[in-house]
């Protein structure tokens, strides 16, 4: 008998099938869990979020919803959440971070000041903020998967992964200590987490480092999924795939990396720090922060001069103000 409703969470984690599933009797061959999830309910209602694919693997996504829903005859209704309560309820934050990170256009260059967003000259800056910020264990420290992640690390024992070494920056990555929660264990502000032990968790505060997998140059964000960790299995196969077509490749590790930093940047509720390896988006980050600023505290200047500012990707002149 099919249940009334069904609302699967984590929805960009749906199968495509799997042997043990199909060995199960869970799916039928050649089938995935959207055709099953949707043949269990009358009523089935997806919570879906496009830019959270963070894996080469994640399958869950709106169009591929919708298909197979109309593959066996359901009847489709799209409705969009008009507000949200991550990072302080701040919608214009979330759109501004997919126009800098060019993910998508928006009209956000600016966005509301309720939200504490800073960029940092080097990795111990962004440390003692966050170390700052956690009086009450809800504050962390998060980075792009560019560092290799030490295996086997036995009880009590601490290996740096992460090194800068450009600042005799050294750290671990999240759950030294293997019988630890994380996001919960006193003492993990002293750690780093990755995308896979971050997403879907929020802090108040976050502190995060943008590896090399993203560079600011010629006007533009580039990313480049070969500084990855070769431990990273969110893009495991992009280097066979970019041997077979290498523009398929390069926009799947475009939207990930992208994808992956905008859920970083967005697990702090009420603010959050950046560091970059590469020191020009770190200045464009900065020049973008600083031109919000400049246009929420220059409401007295004329809408033509805001506009200009707006429209810069250099951002404001700040020498006069």
């Amino acid at each position: 008998m099919n249940r009334p409703c069904t609302s699967p969470d984590f929805v960009k984690k749906i199968a495509r099938g799997d042997s043990s599933l199909l060995r199960a009797g869970l799916f039928k061959a050649g089938e995935d869990q959207i055709l099953e999830i949707l043949r269990a309910s009358a009523f089935t209602i997806f919570f879906v979020d496009d830019q959270q694919r963070v894996h080469i693997h994640d399958y869950g996504n709106a169009a591929r919803l919708k298909d197979r829903a109309r593959k066996i005859g359901a009847q489709v209704y799209e409705n969009e959440l008009t507000s949200q309560f991550r990072c302080n309820g701040s919608d214009g934050y979330l759109a501004w971070l997919d126009n800098v990170l060019e993910i998508q256009p928006t009209a956000n260059y600016f966005f509301d000041l309720d939200y504490d967003i800073g960029v940092v000259n080097n990795p111990h800056d962004l440390y003692a903020w966050v170390r700052e910020k956690n009086k009450n264990n809800k504050a962390r420290l998060l980075a792009g998967y560019c560092w290799d992640w030490h295996k086997n690390i036995s009880e009590g024992e601490k290996i740096p992964d992460i090194h800068i070494p450009e600042y005799d920056f050294h750290m671990c990555w999240n759950l030294a200590v293997s019988n630890r929660a994380w996001a919960i264990a006193e003492g993990s502000v002293d750690e780093i987490g990755c995308i896979h032990t971050a997403q879907g968790l929020e802090f108040e505060y976050v502190g995060v480092i943008l590896g090399e997998d993203i560079r600011y140059e010629n006007g533009h964000i580039v990313t480049d999924f070969t500084q990855r960790s070769s431990d990273d299995r969110s893009i495991h196969g992009l280097k066979k795939l970019h041997k077979e077509d290498p523009s398929k490749a390069l926009a799947l590790a475009d939207e990930i990396i992208k994808n992956t930093y905008r859920t970083l940047l967005t697990r702090g509720m009420k603010g959050c720090r950046i560091f970059c390896m590469d020191k020009a988006l770190g200045n464009y980050l900065r020049s973008q922060i600083q031109r919000n600023q400049h246009v929420a505290y220059s409401l007295e200047e004329p809408i033509d001069t805001l506009m200009q500012v707006a429209t810069s990707k250099e951002g404001p002149d700040l020498s006069s103000h």
